[in-house]
């Protein structure tokens, strides 16, 4: 069982950053993390992932070149840090863990379905 906590939320101006953080209580070997977020009204949609070595990134097409997504698996978190920020990124962002060895993450790993264990969320908003 993996528990994931994330933090580092909050209210941001347009044009600012934040770094948002995700840490894993219990096993957490060989998971493929990812970063997911719902806006209001909205579906789920997915932002980025990264393997279990942090050697291999995808993201979503738009926050390529804004996003970035970085682990440290002594710490057991992933983190999302986030430039260049714009209403549109308000939402509720969650982390994700797929049990997954993968040496590469593409596009099938955007999809929600595929990850076994999810965060409670964090709130980020983006004021214009």
């Amino acid at each position: 069982q993996v528990q994931l906590t994330e933090s580092g939320g909050g209210l941001v101006q347009a044009g600012g950053s934040l770094r948002l953080s995700c840490t894993a209580s219990g096993r957490t070997f060989g998971y493929v993390m990812g970063w997911f977020r719902r806006a209001p009204g909205k579906e789920r949609e997915f932002v980025a992932t990264i393997n279990w070595s942090g050697g291999s990134t995808y993201y979503a097409d738009f926050v390529k070149g804004r996003f970035t997504i970085f682990r440290d698996n002594a710490k057991k978190t992933v983190y999302l840090h986030m430039n260049s920020l714009n209403p549109e990124d308000t939402a509720v962002y969650y982390c994700a863990a797929e049990r997954s060895l993968s040496e590469s993450v593409n596009y099938a790993h955007s999809v929600a379905i595929r990850y076994d264990y999810w965060g409670q969320g964090t709130q980020v908003t983006v004021s214009s």
